[in-house]
């Protein structure tokens, strides 16, 4: 199986940091459960970025809530 070449980030936490930010895309993970995503992980913030959430659709289609 070859990997997906494209990668979406869907805007959900713009202008937010920290725990604020991180309360909403878990928010919207568990809004797009029930429709069939996959929560894989929490990539946490560091010094150039803030956190964002990977998840998966339904095809393995890899994209980050951010």
């Amino acid at each position: 199986m070859v990997k997906n070449r494209v990668h979406l980030d869907v805007r959900v936490g713009t202008g937010l940091v920290g725990d604020e930010r991180v309360a909403v895309l878990e928010a919207e993970c568990a809004r797009l459960i029930p429709l069939g995503a996959s929560r894989l992980h929490l990539l946490q913030a560091d010094e150039d970025n803030e956190s964002c959430l990977l998840m998966q659709d339904v095809e393995g289609n890899e994209f980050c809530l951010d």
